[in-house]
C-alpha cells in the first residue's frame, strides 16, 4: 500500500531496525548508568577518548572531504571551522550557534568562490 507516507512496510522496517532496537540500548544505559560518578576516572577518560575521535573525524573530513563538500574550496571549510569555533566561544559554548555559522560560510563561500 502506498499513499501519502510511501510504502508502510518501509516505514514500518525503518521505525523497527532504526528506532526500537535503538531504544533497548539507550534505555538500558539509562538504567545502569544511574548511579555512576560522573567524575569518576573511567568516565572522565571515555570523554576524553570521545573528543579525540570526535576531533579525528573533524579533521578527516576538513582534509579529505566527502561527496559535495569536496567541491568546496579548502580556504572555505577551513574558515568554515574557524569561524563555527570562535562563534561558538563568543556565543557563550552555543553548539547550534557555531554550527549555523560554519555552515553560512560554506554556504557563502561556495556561493562566491564555487
Amino acid at each position: 500500500m502506498t499513499g501519502l507516507f510511501g510504502n508502510t512496510h518501509a516505514i514500518a522496517m525503518l521505525l523497527f531496525a532504526g528506532f526500537l532496537s535503538n531504544e533497548v540500548w539507550r534505555m538500558l544505559g539509562l538504567v545502569i548508568g544511574r548511579g555512576i560518578d560522573e567524575g569518576s576516572d573511567f568516565l572522565v577518560w571515555v570523554r576524553a577518548v570521545a573528543a579525540a575521535i570526535l576531533a579525528g573525524i573533524i579533521a578527516q573530513i576538513l582534509i579529505t572531504p566527502p561527496g559535495a563538500l569536496a567541491t568546496v574550496p579548502d580556504g572555505v571549510r577551513y574558515g568554515a571551522a574557524v569561524a563555527g569555533f570562535a562563534v561558538y566561544l563568543l556565543a557563550r559554548k552555543s553548539v547550534f550557534a557555531g554550527v549555523i555559522a560554519g555552515e553560512a560560510v560554506i554556504l557563502v563561500g561556495q556561493w562566491a568562490f564555487g
